[in-house]
């Protein structure tokens, strides 16, 4: 197999993600430890008009603190092995389809880099996925705050909602034109 440039730069991204997003979980957890009992402590109120705060909170569930009721060993396998089976088919179609746009591609590298920072934490941090990031709503669906995210989770989202626009916004070739460009 030939290495292809313009499939392998976007993972740069996924590498940046991953280490920005390493970086920032462990400051937060070394310079701001929750204190025992404690769910999160506060930490700054960014722009000083409570729009953009910083918390240190440990999620031991996905997104929104979904899977509470879930037994604690079956845990395991919902949150780190059925998510690295789909990065890993995620990569294989990465490689393997010529499906893809360039955007897509970056996009791809994004949900990529958001998925292994977040995994990585379920693996080495016993306590809980860092999330730190807590924006106000202004009661928008019913949240005065946004659940508390991180950057892998940020990475995620607007990879995803960037994949899916220019799946869906992205001009198609019918397969006969395709079918007829490759016979010339």
């Amino acid at each position: 197999m030939k290495f292809d440039k313009a499939r392998a730069m976007p993972l740069l991204l996924t590498g940046m993600i991953i280490l920005a997003d390493q970086i920032t979980k462990a400051i937060i957890a070394i310079q701001w430890p929750i204190p025992q009992g404690l769910r999160s402590i506060l930490i700054a109120d960014v722009f000083n008009n409570d729009f953009i705060q910083i918390y240190h909170v440990r999620n031991k569930f996905i997104a929104f603190s979904l899977g509470q009721g879930i037994p604690e060993l079956i845990r395991p396998v919902l949150f780190i092995t059925l998510p690295l089976l789909l990065l890993i088919i995620l990569v294989w179609y990465y490689f393997s389809s010529e499906d893809f746009t360039r955007m897509q591609r970056w996009a791809t590298a994004g949900i990529l880099g958001g998925g292994i920072g977040n995994i990585i934490d379920r693996i080495f941090r016993p306590d809980g996925v860092v999330d730190f990031i807590s924006v106000k709503f202004y009661g928008f669906l019913g949240f005065d705050r946004w659940p508390t995210f991180n950057i892998a989770d940020s990475a995620v989202v607007v990879s995803c909602l960037l994949l899916f626009i220019t799946i869906l916004f992205s001009p198609k070739k019918p397969k006969e034109i395709m079918v007829n460009e490759q016979e010339t």
